[in-house]
């Protein structure tokens, strides 16, 4: 189920009558690439982030400078900006007596305080213009919390209740903020996966592999859960079907996720 609010119609159900600026990190590849790509089709205009890759700006998301430039560079070239979309992340996890705290750090820095600096970058900017829509990709692990998974869980639910403030807060604004929570679909951020725990590992890297959708159809039920106004985004059928036993079959989903962990248990 997704969150709405209502809203105009130049903003839900209909394309808007002039290009949005839109800053996308983690651009580079994946699904940044495919959200990037998708805005740009539309004929917004994209400024493309990421630390490497065929980009159009360097933007390291743990960066403060970094970040800072964007906002400067943004300024100079658009004078405001219409849509941040906090996407860089990077893939991890691992059981709680098997991950070290060096990738817990290393997890919520990227994925969580990445997202933080981004929105503290420009939210001044947005308060001024008293406009603009703060996107963060979180994932369904933000929501649904499997065993083996407690970092990229946490800082995905993090991810969730910073959208939801950021959304209050600048709302008086007229800046609203939405949180995008997909399943597993295929993407090469698993290839470059980081820990200790290899069994997990091995078990992210096949649902993965195995995932029906791919970046480009996830990109599309993005944009088009932003049309409608969603705050909440579940972007493919795998995903808006565990969140919906989670709220209606709490025992049928608390059985699910221990089965999963006693087999990754029995993985070693």
């Amino acid at each position: 189920m997704t969150s709405r609010v209502p809203e105009d119609g130049a903003r839900a159900g209909h394309r808007h009558t002039r290009p949005r600026r839109v800053l996308v990190t983690g651009a580079a590849r994946g699904l940044g690439a495919s959200l990037a790509a998708a805005f740009r089709d539309r004929g917004d205009e994209v400024l493309a982030t990421d630390l490497d890759g065929e980009v159009d700006l360097r933007l390291d998301v743990t960066s403060d400078e970094d970040w800072a430039v964007g906002v400067r560079h943004v300024a100079d070239v658009w004078g405001g900006l219409d849509v941040l979309v906090n996407n860089a992340g990077v893939a991890g996890g691992g059981r709680l007596d098997v991950a070290t705290l060096e990738e817990w750090r290393r997890i919520t820095d990227i994925n969580l305080f990445g997202i933080v600096r981004g929105t503290r970058a420009f939210v001044p900017m947005l308060k001024e213009q008293r406009s603009g829509h703060v996107v963060n990709i979180a994932s369904l692990a933000g929501l649904v919390h499997p065993a083996g998974m407690a970092g990229y869980n946490a800082v995905k639910a993090a991810v969730v209740a910073l959208t939801e403030t950021t959304g209050h807060e600048l709302a008086a604004y007229g800046v609203r903020a939405s949180v995008v929570c997909p399943s597993y679909f295929r993407t090469g951020l698993v290839e470059r996966m980081q820990g200790e725990d290899r069994a997990l590992g091995a078990v992210i890297a096949s649902l993965v592999e195995n995932a029906p959708l791919g970046p480009d159809e996830i990109a599309a039920a993005v944009l088009e859960g932003l049309d409608r106004g969603d705050e909440l985004i579940l972007p493919d059928p795998a995903a808006r079907a565990a969140y919906e036993l989670k709220q209606a079959d709490r025992p049928a989903y608390d059985a699910q996720l221990r089965r999963q962990a006693a087999r990754l248990e029995e993985l070693g």
